[in-house]
């Protein structure tokens, strides 16, 4: 009979990124059985494309007051007959997804749910990195060996915006609702600008929801390339694997490009901690100040890697 396990990371893009290791590892322990991956619409597509899992559902996130949805996710958690759950989001969400098993028999379950057979109860896992507290998670339910994030096995380039060599991609959007955790826009601009007197143009990314991002590079730097909301995950990662750098802000499109090898300067202010949520990859630097709009243009240039 084939071993069904079950693998829950709902968000956000940078901690699904962080993931990307802990997924390959848990493929590697379990090689013959079928892991279902639960997580949000978002990132769906991107992790059916992976080699970690054999089918991906999509948890829509039932509020307190949408009973019937909450009955249908328990129906279909406990129609899934695992034997094992990885629950990487470790959330009160993800844990309360423990008890809507119940009552009766649960599986064995890798998290921090109150009863669960694989607890990560070590008190300080709040004060730990991303990879550090998932890898030592992953310890206690047996697994020792977990690799750093890996996406080799995305299939593109980034040649079909044919950006100007060499280029550096530049995110400087973020989540709306934390404006401190980004660098003044126009701050951006002007180090494009710079660039452009250097000889190295700029490839602007974003997600649809930044389109007052795009209408400032379009008329203050027509000179960069503006791909904000034209971009998959999968047409980052191409970019990033041809850039000469890359910067942006504590957002997770710099998981992404960071993950994809590029040389990534990223900038914090107080709002996030760069020790807990930084990105990872092969050169990857950090820029904090308390207060972003403190951080001059002429820092960052100083501070930004270009291979």
């Amino acid at each position: 009979m084939t071993i069904q396990i079950l693998v829950i990371k709902l968000s956000a893009l940078g901690d699904v990124v962080l993931a990307l290791g802990p997924f390959a590892a848990i493929r590697d322990a379990h090689l013959d059985a079928r892991i279902t991956l639960l997580t949000t619409a978002a990132y769906a597509d991107l992790m059916r494309a992976s080699p970690y899992f054999d089918e991906v559902w999509l948890d829509d996130r039932p509020l307190p007051w949408q009973p019937r949805r909450w009955i249908e996710l328990r129906r279909r958690l406990r129609c899934g007959r695992f034997d094992f759950v990885y629950d990487l989001q470790t959330s009160d969400r993800s844990e309360w997804y423990y008890r809507l098993i119940g009552p009766g028999s649960r599986p064995n379950w890798s998290g921090i749910a109150r009863g669960c057979s694989h607890p990560h109860d070590n008190p300080s896992r709040d004060d730990m990195h991303t990879i550090d507290r998932q890898n030592e998670q992953l310890k206690h339910a047996g697994i020792t060996s977990v690799p750093p994030p890996d996406l080799t096995w995305i299939e593109n380039n980034g040649a079909k915006f044919e950006p100007t060599q060499p280029y550096v991609v530049m995110a400087p959007g973020g989540a709306p609702h934390r404006p401190r955790k980004r660098w003044p826009t126009d701050r951006y601009v002007d180090l494009a600008r710079e660039l452009e007197k250097r000889g190295i143009s700029s490839v602007v990314l974003g997600g649809k929801d930044e389109r007052d991002l795009s209408e400032i590079f379009t008329q203050a730097c027509p000179g960069a390339q503006n791909l904000i909301g034209q971009t998959t995950f999968a047409d980052i990662v191409g970019l990033a694997r041809n850039a000469s750098g890359a910067i942006g802000n504590d957002t997770g499109p710099m998981h992404l490009i960071a993950a994809a090898g590029c040389p990534a300067l990223v900038l914090y202010s107080s709002e996030s901690d760069p020790a807990l949520t930084r990105p990872v990859g092969q050169s990857i630097s950090v820029l904090q100040r308390d207060d972003l709009a403190m951080l001059a243009t002429a820092d960052v240039i100083d501070a930004l890697s270009i291979r």
